[in-house]
């Protein structure tokens, strides 16, 4: 239509997908019963699903995939070229029986991994959203001020190791908090003690002296010396970041990290290299707690909780003996090969109710369910009855 204002054809979806007539949303958003704004949102994920990510949508419709994560993981890759996209579309539709969270934080990796470019623009744009802001106080209790900040993932972390350091150290020592926070009384909570730490910074020449204090050496000189931090960071990288190739990698709890960004939380701290373990080993005890080390290594294998479509990346799980342990039995029975990290509602559920799992190799679990139900899981995800993956 030639008239001004008329229909126009728009792009809605990413490079690659076809063009749409801009006023035919509203029709689309009154069947829908949904707002316009929604109606476009939905199309063009729509239309990259269909013509940028074409192996996803195909596990759409055969409903190995919820729809809400195959959205989210179109709008993520939507800035993408469409040979970028189709990159992140091999692999993530190879992993669709990963649980939504796992799929995600693959999906942003990949997404990174494709355009990394376009990923230090983002973060460079991010930074200049980064500050501190003090509140104004109308909305705050009596005597209380709210501050906000926004920092860089490196300087959040150690900031936050700072203030647990000096709130412990609060938490040990009665006459440091009577002489400088007489207001927190005689057990104040962990939150009271964080809040009382952060009020430090205000102090600088206190701060330093106290930590100072709590840097010095239990040696019998009692020489004073500048302890440098230390940090424990978990990071899994590909091969080809070892050979020198860009690549990214996996810091736990921070997700999916160019490589320059792990350099920046590991600027100022002291770093104890470690050796790499191999998993192709295993070992087994005659106990029935597990060594850290074979919890290491499950965790390592596994990445996480092995109950059928379980989302949990984190290493306070409990290990499970999927063959119960036998107080009389052989010896070896606690070991790589009887080992399911499970998170403790997991647990419970396997415990007390008619669960069977059976652990068939290193990375691979049978579960049957009280009423027939059998899962295969492994590193890969979760997959339904049929050959072990």
């Amino acid at each position: 239509m030639d008239m001004e204002g008329g229909e126009r054809l728009i792009s809605l979806g990413g490079e690659g997908t076809p063009l749409v007539s801009d006023l035919c949303l509203g029709e689309l958003s009154i069947a829908r019963g949904v707002h316009l704004n929604a109606t476009r949102a939905a199309m063009a994920d729509a239309l990259d699903l269909r013509h940028r990510l074409p192996r996803l949508w195909h596990r759409l419709r055969a409903l190995e995939l919820e729809a809400w994560v195959a959205r989210k993981i179109a709008a993520m890759t939507r800035p993408l070229s469409r040979e970028a996209a189709t990159l992140v579309d091999a692999t993530v539709a190879a992993a669709v029986a990963q649980s939504p969270g796992r799929l995600l934080t693959l999906a942003e990796a990949v997404t990174i991994e494709a355009d990394q470019e376009r990923r230090r623009a983002d973060l460079a744009a991010a930074r200049a959203a980064t500050g501190v802001w003090l509140s104004s106080g109308r909305d705050d209790l009596p005597g209380l001020r709210t501050i906000y900040a926004r920092l860089e993932a490196a300087d959040a972390i150690w900031l936050d190791a700072t203030v647990q350091r000096v709130a412990d150290a609060l938490a040990a020592d009665p006459d440091l908090r009577t002489a400088h926070h007489p207001h927190l009384g005689q057990t104040p909570s962990p939150e009271e003690l964080r809040a009382a730490a952060l009020g430090w910074l205000s102090r600088p020449e206190d701060l330093a002296a106290l930590l100072g204090v709590l840097d010095q050496p239990a040696s019998p000189s009692g020489a004073a010396s500048r302890k440098r931090r230390e940090a424990t960071l978990y990071v899994h990288l590909h091969q080809a970041a070892l050979d020198g190739t860009a690549a990214i990698a996996r810091a736990e709890g921070l997700g999916p990290l160019l490589l320059e960004q792990v350099t920046a939380l590991l600027g100022h701290a002291h770093i104890s290299l470690k050796p790499v373990i191999d998993l192709t080993h295993g070992r087994s005890v005659n106990a029935y707690e597990f060594p850290a080390d074979i919890r290491e290594r499950a965790h390592l294998r596994m990445l996480g909780d092995v109950f059928p479509y379980a989302t949990s990346h984190s290493r306070r799980l409990d290990a499970d003996h999927p063959t119960p342990f036998n107080p009389h039995g052989p010896p070896g029975q606690t070991g790589d090969h009887n080992l399911a990290p499970l998170g403790r509602r997991h647990h419970r559920i396997k415990t007390h109710l008619a669960y069977k799992v059976e652990q068939l190799g290193p990375t691979t679990y049978r579960w049957t369910t009280p009423h027939g139900l059998i899962r295969w899981v492994d590193p890969t995800g979760t997959h339904r009855a049929g050959p072990a993956p």
